[in-house]
């Protein structure tokens, strides 16, 4: 009986401790590491009011048919330039190529960027920044758009990357206003409506 009773305990202490640690919130891989991320204080962008009541971002349903193979054009001898932000803060990149792609029967093109800052930084150093706007924006997701991060060393011999956009994000301006985000050029605007990824953040 003593046995019976240890063993009841130990099972009930098992059961409090798997309780506290909860599964991470969202239907993909990209998802839950995104709400962590959000959730954990030192890396959050958002508000203290905001992370205090939050229980993961808002995303639209997962959807396949936003996942795209599209072709890389590189841009050659693209100059530097300072790049618009939402603060005076004006970060260096230069246009890597144009993206042509066909999305629910349009075809579309969106020009990628490459930070000159992350090219110094070993951590950064591959990534490429694809910002866009879409017919969601302002409405169903964030108005100043969103955006999605490219690996260089997801290129294709053949020059074709996949794109998923059910992993794109918001800029952090989108939570909170002392950030300072790039703005989405006049010429990344895609005209459909992306319901894939991020939705648009309701603040507290």
């Amino acid at each position: 009986m003593k046995n019976n009773i240890i063993s009841l305990t130990l099972l009930l202490v098992l059961s409090c401790n798997s309780q506290d640690k909860r599964p991470l919130v969202g239907k993909t891989e990209y998802q839950q590491k995104l709400n962590a991320s959000y959730k954990d204080a030192s890396t959050s962008p958002l508000k203290k009011k905001d992370l205090k009541n939050f229980k993961g971002l808002d995303f639209f349903p997962v959807d396949s048919s936003f996942m795209v193979t599209a072709t890389l054009i590189r841009t050659e001898n693209a100059p530097t330039f300072q790049m618009a932000t939402s603060t005076d803060r004006k970060p260096l990149y230069k246009e890597y190529g144009v993206l042509k792609f066909n999305l629910k029967g349009k075809d579309l093109e969106l020009t990628i960027y490459q930070s000159q800052d992350d090219l110094r930084d070993e951590k950064y150093k591959n990534y490429l920044f694809l910002p866009f706007t879409d017919n969601t924006s302002g409405n169903e997701s964030y108005g100043g758009g969103r955006y999605m991060d490219v690996m260089t060393t997801d290129i294709k011999d053949n020059n074709t990357i996949l794109l998923n956009f059910n992993n794109t994000y918001n800029p952090y301006c989108a939570y909170n206003d002392r950030y300072s985000c790039p703005l989405v050029p006049r010429k990344n605007h895609l005209d459909i409506e992306v319901k894939a990824g991020v939705q648009v953040f309701e603040k507290h």
